[in-house]
């Protein structure tokens, strides 16, 4: 698994664990919704910026969205939830 489907994974988890739309996570996160649904289809690679501030909104640490699964995790989704 690529470290952009690994981010986009975690991230798009993270949301749904705490109940945040896209836009909601980009509008605390300051960040262009359409931003965050790329990431979250593999499309853009975050800066060390935009990560520490989307850990800094799902209350993780920037390391926990770019740690790997275990294996037989699900994989990266492919469209916007």
């Amino acid at each position: 698994m690529e470290i952009r489907e690994v981010l986009a994974l975690n991230l798009r988890n993270c949301r749904q664990a705490q109940e945040l739309s896209q836009e909601e996570l980009a509008h605390r996160a300051e960040i262009d919704r359409t931003y965050i649904s790329s990431l979250e289809r593999c499309v853009y690679a975050a800066s060390i910026d935009v990560l520490d501030r989307l850990a800094h909104v799902l209350g993780v640490e920037a390391a926990d969205l770019l740690r790997r699964p275990d294996p037989g995790a699900e994989p990266a989704p492919t469209s916007e939830t």
